[in-house]
Parts: C-alpha cells; structure tokens; sequence
C-alpha cells in the first residue's frame, strides 16, 4: 500500500509529458479560422493552346491572344524528327493551326509532321511511304496535324474552307494536310 502510494505521490510530482505533434496539430487545426475566398479568381487573361509534336513528345505551348504567340519557336516544334533539322517554317502554317483550335474550341492539337528534310524525304519515297515527289514539307510550307476532339472530315472541311493551299485527307491515319501551295485537294491512307 505504501508503495501504490508512493508511485501516486511520485507520479503527481514528476513534470507534465509536453504535448505530442498530433496533439498540436489537432490543437491548431481546431483553433484555426475558417479562411474562405471572398470572391472566385479571375479566369486566366488569354487561354494556352498545346501544340504537341507526335514524334519527338515535345509540345509548345501558344497563348491564344489577339495575335498568337508561342512560347518557344514553332520552327523547332516542327522541324525534322529524323534529322533534328529545322527550317523557317511559312508563318501561314502557325496560324492555320491555331485558327481550327479556336473554331473547335480546342486546347490541344497534334503535329503530325512539319519539315522533312530532302534526305529523309527521299529515305521515305524510297521504302514505299505515301509522300509526294514534289512535296510541300522539305519547303518548309506543309504540316499535317489532329485536333483533339475532332473528327477528321470536320476538320478537313474547315481547313479547305480557308482556301489556303493544298489539302490532304488522310482518314485511316486520322490526320489533315495543310500547305501553302498550289489549291489542290487529295485522300491518302
């Protein structure tokens, strides 16, 4: 008995255990103010356009503004996946692009194909592939692209409706065409 009173004594004189981390925390966290957003955050000024090269998994993104701007070089986007070669690419191009996202609402497009430099253009002839022999893309003036969400026949009317070029359609491989050449309309694979 002596000894359950001892431990008693000693137990009431020993120093209070500080408070662990959770019971801090908890503590804190029940004392604090609700903090609430007065008012809702202005939605960004200009939305961003993601123009994403297939090939080389880059993308670049595009403020979408009175005049577009991308934020790297559209010319580096596009440029040759094979030989990592680039070109000034006509500005036409650019802006075709970024005219069908808007009309579709869309924040994201895939490039499919940009330059293509004559070496790598004539390694494709030679193994089969459908290119053209007198293409638009080792000019620095083609590029074939998708926009996310829209079907290709959509987006093929459109970009022949723009009256810019050469237009190809190529359903299988889901992608448009788009050059500054010659008016001229074709159905690949």
């Amino acid at each position: 008995m002596q000894l359950v009173m001892a431990a008693i004594l000693f137990s009431a004189l020993s120093p209070i255990a500080p408070p662990s981390k959770k019971e801090l925390f908890l503590k804190d966290k029940h004392e604090r103010k609700d903090v609430r957003l007065e008012r809702p955050l202005a939605p960004a000024a200009s939305p961003v356009l993601t123009m994403h090269n297939v090939w080389t998994n880059e993308s670049l993104p595009v403020v979408i503004a009175a005049t577009p701007k991308p934020a790297a070089s559209f010319d580096q986007l596009v440029r040759c996946h094979y030989t990592n070669q680039a070109t000034q690419m006509d500005q036409r191009l650019f802006e075709t692009i970024v005219h069908a996202a808007e009309k579709f609402k869309a924040r994201y497009v895939e490039v499919v194909s940009g330059f293509r430099a004559p070496k790598y253009q004539l390694m494709l002839r030679k193994k089969g592939h459908e290119v053209a022999r007198d293409s638009q893309h080792p000019r620095g003036t083609a590029v074939d692209f998708r926009v996310a969400g829209v079907p290709t026949k959509v987006l093929l009317k459109y970009v022949r409706s723009l009256r810019l070029g050469g237009v190809g359609y190529y359903p299988e491989s889901k992608f448009v065409h788009a050059d500054v050449g010659p008016i001229r309309f074709w159905k690949g694979h």
